[in-house]
């Protein structure tokens, strides 16, 4: 089961030019369709002069969920090369965009295709580009007299701890590595005041 994916650690930009037309290109971490779509609107509104911005998004750990945008360049000339260049570095949770000021000299289909890309490959290069992992977060509640118990099985797992009140009973919200949860959860089950909710 895959518990790692690569993403960027922030936001980058990057420069292309090719027969007097400028390709801007920015790179950005982003978890959903609606981050994307912020980030898009926001590059429009300050890139409002330019002739064009296309753009390619990559989300999940699976990296299933993803959209493009020619805006209006020839089908397949823009969105379909930014996203190569997110596949070329097996990137996701990241949304490169592009904006295009037109120098007057028409590009042609490949030479669109070859400036898109290069822009993107620029801006994703220039990021830094991180192993992330994919975590579980679940609730454990127990009585105060197994928190000492408790407490040495999460120091040996160490998970990270989102959250804690130590009360009469106790509650804490832990993450930890996907692959490592149902380990820490059967451990932590085993002592008698334990229950786990998602």
């Amino acid at each position: 089961m895959e518990d790692n994916y690569m993403t960027i650690a922030g936001a980058s930009e990057g420069y292309y030019s090719e027969r007097r037309s400028r390709f801007i290109s920015f790179a950005f971490p982003v978890q959903t369709p609606e981050e994307a779509k912020e980030r898009i609107d926001a590059l429009g509104k300050r890139y409002h002069d330019a002739r064009h911005l296309c753009w390619a998004f990559m989300l999940g750990a699976g990296r299933t969920q993803f959209r493009v945008s020619d805006d209006g360049e020839p089908s397949s000339t823009a969105g379909k090369p930014i996203l190569g260049a997110i596949n070329t570095h097996n990137l996701t949770n990241i949304l490169v965009a592009v904006v295009r000021y037109f120098g007057g000299v028409k590009l042609g289909p490949s030479g669109l295709i070859t400036a898109y890309r290069a822009a993107a490959i620029d801006a994703i290069e220039k990021a830094e580009i991180v192993l992330r992992t994919v975590d579980e977060e679940f609730t454990v509640t127990l009585e105060y007299s197994s928190l000492d118990t408790v407490m040495k099985i999460v120091k040996e797992e160490n998970p990270r701890i989102l959250s804690r009140v130590l009360e009469a009973e106790c509650r804490f919200r832990i993450g930890i590595r996907r692959s490592r949860a149902q380990e820490l959860k059967d451990r932590l089950l085993r002592v008698r005041t334990v229950k786990i909710f998602p």
